[in-house]
């Protein structure tokens, strides 16, 4: 009996040391896991991300990107992309590094997001392997597939479309024909791969593969712009679509030049509406609003739209910034050049130094077409574990309120106007309105030809841009892109 209580005791230590143990060990492996995973001094992070399958990337029902066992110690897992270059502006590559939503979900499509983990710490306890959860796109794959086709056959140089919903922010389609298929670059590529990814990001013609033109690309948006300066001009100069303003000549500030119309007829020979000048797309009308406003003031108006900043579609998924300059450097010395009255007039209609994404241009369409409200754009509409449990859905959160709903509607009647009177007479049959945009970029250089607008033309429930380089105008070079996408989108 004298034994039995020291034996108790040292019993009672070890339990006490065991559940020490167990406890240590779930804190590191549960709590400490991301700390100790990107630790610089971990050297099996990088080998360990082709150890286990990645989850899948998914759309409208079909499977974009997977992972399959290679027969290999290394990788042991490769990653497969169904229409590579079509769907490869919003998936991404992967292959130890990555992209779009490849990179920006990237823990969660290999298991060791805590959301999943924290749901299996006890597989972490025994040592199994984690297991990639799934991430579903919004994307629509029909029409993105004919995005692309269109982009493709429409010219040689540049060109990007986004279509986004306009409720919800969702983005249903994001196509470029910049684009590269990440099949080329995946793990099961080895070193060939990685040389395949350092050619592409090295390309130096005008197409750069790795820059979709979808939402990273800029391009000067020409009269499509005008939208916006149509709706800063009716808020801050009291005007509306019936307001008679001028539309023949105008002769520039500074130079003294003209700025010119394209056509010197009907709704731009002297005086119009407004409704009249935007459907016809009065260089003149929309210089000396900007130049009533000031840049300024412009430039705080585009920004209520997004223009300025780097609007974000996922975590480390941005797009490129869109801009209204109120100054510029100069390349040559460096100096701050402010913006004066000639560009300012010229900024007022999408020249001179504005640029913007089709994204961008998108979401200036949704506000027109929302009353006035554009909605966080977003590509992921949803993630689950390995066991479909949902970890992730995307919550739809308003961006900004970018106009007056009634300036936004009389906004929709002047897009109206455009297809049935004005600039794109030639799409009055495809139930879409929209404005046209033809943006001069430089000696030799096409035009960047604009078509940005909403549909359906009563009741719109997508907004949408289309940008394409080359000869003549937007309503002809991007419009009939656009009219083809948004039949795909509007079927549903």
């Amino acid at each position: 009996m004298n034994m039995d209580k020291p034996v108790r005791r040292v019993a009672v230590f070890a339990l006490l040391l065991f559940f020490g143990l167990m406890a240590q060990v779930n804190y590191v492996q549960g709590s400490e896991a991301d700390k100790l995973r990107n630790d610089t001094n971990n050297t099996r992070s990088f080998s360990d991300v082709f150890n286990n399958p990645r989850g899948k990337i998914t759309a409208g029902g079909e499977v974009l990107a997977w992972s399959t066992p290679t027969g290999k110690d290394n990788p042991k897992y490769g990653r497969n992309y169904k229409d590579g270059k079509i769907f490869a502006p919003v998936t991404g590559y992967f292959n130890g590094g990555g992209s779009k939503v490849e990179l920006s979900y990237n823990r969660l499509l290999a298991g060791t997001d805590k959301r999943i983990t924290h749901q299996r710490w006890f597989d972490q306890f025994i040592g199994k392997k984690p297991e990639g959860g799934n991430v579903d796109l919004s994307i629509d794959p029909a029409a993105q597939r004919i995005a692309y086709e269109q982009l493709v056959n429409g010219t040689s140089r540049r060109s990007g479309a986004a279509v986004v919903d306009i409720k919800t922010g969702a983005i249903k389609v994001l196509a470029s024909n910049a684009t590269f298929d990440p099949n080329e670059v995946a793990p099961q590529k080895g070193e060939a791969g990685g040389k395949r990814l350092e050619q592409l990001d090295k390309a130096t013609s005008v197409i750069k593969p790795l820059v979709d033109n979808g939402m990273s690309q800029v391009f000067p948006p020409g009269s499509s712009f005008k939208t916006v300066t149509a709706a800063v001009g009716m808020e801050e100069l009291n005007l509306d679509e019936n307001s008679q303003v001028q539309s023949g000549q105008l002769t520039l500030p500074e130079s003294g030049q003209p700025l010119p119309n394209s056509h010197d007829g009907g709704s731009c020979a002297g005086t119009a509406s407004l409704k009249g000048a935007f459907a016809e797309s009065c260089n003149t009308t929309f210089g000396k609003m900007a130049l009533d406003l000031g840049i300024d003031k412009l430039n705080a108006g585009a920004a209520k739209f997004g223009f300025g900043q780097n609007v974000a579609v996922e975590p480390l998924m941005k797009a490129a910034k869109s801009e209204v300059p109120v100054s510029v450097a100069d390349l040559a010395t460096g100096k701050t050049i402010m913006t004066g009255k000639d560009a300012t007039a010229r900024s007022g209609i999408g020249q001179e130094n504005v640029r913007a994404t089709p994204l961008q241009m998108a979401m200036v369409a949704e506000a027109v077409a929302n009353g006035g409200k554009i909605m966080r754009p977003y590509v992921v509409q949803r993630a689950t574990a390995k066991d479909q449990s949902e970890v992730y859905k995307a919550s739809p959160q308003v961006f900004s309120q970018a106009m007056k709903p009634d300036t936004a509607s009389q906004l929709r009647d002047m897009m109206r106007a455009v297809v049935s009177e004005g600039t794109a007479k030639n799409l009055s049959g495809d139930n879409i309105a929209g404005k046209t945009g033809t943006a001069e970029q430089g000696a030799g250089i096409p035009n960047a030809r604009w078509f940005v607008g909403f549909g359906p033309i009563e009741h719109p429930r997508y907004a949408f841009a289309v940008v394409s380089e080359g000869d003549g105008d937007g309503a002809h070079g991007a419009g009939p892109i656009a009219a083809a996408i948004m039949r795909a989108v509007m079927k549903k």
